[in-house]
């Protein structure tokens, strides 16, 4: 007699479940909402023809001072020059595993539970690939820790304030309009909380109400961690970062076993990502393994500037959580 047994596998098809994971982003991460990380069509098609870098070529502006017309003499001409962005392929992946005990003993299905729960989890690994590759910009010797950086840590008040979020915001000069987003720790999240300077906005579409300071929207992250008592919190652009995802013919991105004699259920699923700040080169100068790592991420070496400085709307601020005499 044969016995028919339904597995995961029977039901999930990939093609469809990778789909649901890019929708479930697309209308649940902050980063997406806020226009911060946006899809670039030529890094999709790339990352799906495979490999470890994504080169976007760019035209820089034009330079020169104009000319007073003559009769007597011809005009002069420039030329335009070229540039290169470079982009990492974050290749990533995570299983689990249910045993078939946990079930029986639960009343419930813990594998559905893990499959529900999967999309919001890769959110949040592209939020710390986020939070990684700002930490690696601003690092001691990083492209961006001089031009880019308010630090008032030495000065007499040295807490975080709407006119410090002012000052900084004032790096960019002109095109400051184009930050539209505050990364913080909790901690400094609360002491704003408690300065009653948090706003909240409804979306159009539903849902929670997202905070916002001084017309920026708040992404509240514990990654975004201090040096000793050191905060840095991030001022964010509209299109700073280039997000997009890429399923490579080779890469199994969602497949099942089962360990049969221990009872176990496994799902793996598997990621091409980019998740890049446009105008910061990354030099793949530091990495281990076929693919960078979070801490790689981080690393200052990893990046070169090749745009100019207003056209990177990426503003880190370095403060305390309190002003001296307040202790």
């Amino acid at each position: 007699m044969t016995v028919d047994i339904t597995k995961i596998k029977d039901v999930i098809t990939p093609e469809v479940f990778n789909a649901y994971m890019q929708q479930y982003s697309q209308e649940n991460s902050i980063l997406i909402q806020s226009g911060v990380a946006v899809a670039d069509p030529r890094v999709e098609a790339m990352i799906t023809a495979g490999g470890k870098l994504v080169n976007m070529p760019f035209w820089n502006d034009l330079g020169g001072d104009d000319e007073v017309l003559s009769d007597s003499a011809e005009l002069g001409t420039g030329k335009i020059t070229a540039g290169k962005d470079v982009a990492a392929v974050l290749y990533r992946g995570r299983g689990w595993s249910v045993n078939e005990l946990a079930a029986v003993f639960s009343g419930d299905d813990p594998m559905r539970a893990i499959l529900d729960r999967i999309g919001a989890y890769w959110m949040r690994q592209e939020q710390k690939v986020l939070l990684s590759v700002l930490k690696g910009l601003f690092a001691s010797g990083a492209p961006l820790a001089s031009s880019h950086t308010l630090d008032i840590t030495g000065a007499k008040k040295k807490a975080i304030t709407a006119e410090t979020v002012l000052d900084a915001k004032q790096l960019l000069g002109d095109a400051a309009d184009k930050l539209k987003m505050i990364a913080m720790h909790s901690a400094v999240y609360t002491k704003l909380q408690k300065d009653d300077l948090i706003e909240f906005i409804k979306p159009s579409e539903g849902g929670e109400a997202i905070p916002t300071y001084l017309g920026y929207v708040v992404l509240r992250d514990d990654s975004v961690a201090p040096a000793g008592d050191v905060y840095t919190t991030y001022l964010l652009g509209s299109g700073a970062f280039g997000r997009n995802t890429g399923t490579p013919k080779e890469l199994t991105t969602f497949e099942t076993d089962r360990q049969a004699a221990a009872g176990n259920d496994r799902i793996f699923t598997r990621r091409a990502l980019v998740m890049h700040p446009y105008g910061i080169k990354w030099t793949d100068t530091s990495v281990e393994g076929a693919t960078p790592s979070n801490e790689e991420l981080a690393t200052a070496g990893n990046w070169e500037k090749v745009y100019e400085d207003k056209n990177i709307p990426i503003v880190a601020i370095k403060h305390k959580l309190v002003n001296p005499d307040t202790v």
